[in-house]
């Protein structure tokens, strides 16, 4: 647990009941893609600012994706109470958009819940509101602006890469003896459905991989 956490943690359980706070916990959420270590080094980190295990919720989908789609947030922020700390590696876990992320923490002051990123830019258990409210603005600006230059950066590369004959889209699924079977077949006269019967293949795959084949050749 890190040395500001512990002391805003003991003065709580030492003075909380003098302010009319009766309980509090500690909160800690991550997301990541699919990289497991990304995870891992999420979950390591909340672990050493003292959350408990089974108040760490975290979900794998990509930044952009549907708010909707985060249960575990949703689960996560439906369990916190007054005076409860959240904890997060940064704000983007809430949100990529400067909207998003606005409309999260503020729900989370209104309810008088704390919020503190572990890459030491927010801590509003030190901040007045209107200061969050900034700072939450500002790094939500800046999260917008990088996730528009990855995607612009992304499709440049895609650009350049079709110049030099780089083929995006689904990989094959068929090795090329499948296909040269395919081929041999039907331009011995053999029917799409015997084709398919033969090699226990559905008789559109048949279709097209034949059509395919016929446009590269």
């Amino acid at each position: 647990m890190s040395k500001g956490i512990e002391i805003w943690y003991k003065n709580i359980l030492l003075y909380g009941n003098r302010f009319g706070v009766e309980s509090m916990a500690l909160y800690g959420y991550w997301r990541c893609s699919t990289n497991l270590q990304d995870q891992e080094r999420q979950v390591i980190a909340l672990k050493e600012e003292g959350v408990p295990e089974e108040n760490i919720y975290g979900d794998k989908i990509t930044g952009t994706s549907n708010y909707g789609d985060r249960e575990k947030l949703s689960k996560c922020l439906d369990l916190l109470e007054q005076d409860d700390l959240l904890i997060l590696e940064d704000l983007t876990r809430l949100g990529r958009t400067m909207v998003t992320m606005l409309v999260e923490v503020n729900n989370l002051i209104e309810r008088g819940v704390y919020i503190k990123t572990l890459d030491g830019r927010l801590d509003s258990s030190l901040m007045n509101e209107e200061i969050v409210r900034l700072i939450v603005g500002v790094m939500g600006y800046a999260a917008e602006c990088e996730l528009r230059n990855i995607k612009h950066r992304t499709a440049e590369g895609r650009a350049v890469a079709k110049t030099r004959g780089v083929k995006f889209g689904r990989k094959r699924q068929f090795d090329q003896y499948q296909i040269a079977e395919i081929m041999k077949k039907r331009n011995q006269g053999e029917g799409y459905g015997a084709i398919a019967k033969s090699l226990g293949m559905k008789k559109s795959t048949i279709q097209m991989i034949v059509k395919r084949e016929a446009v590269a050749a």
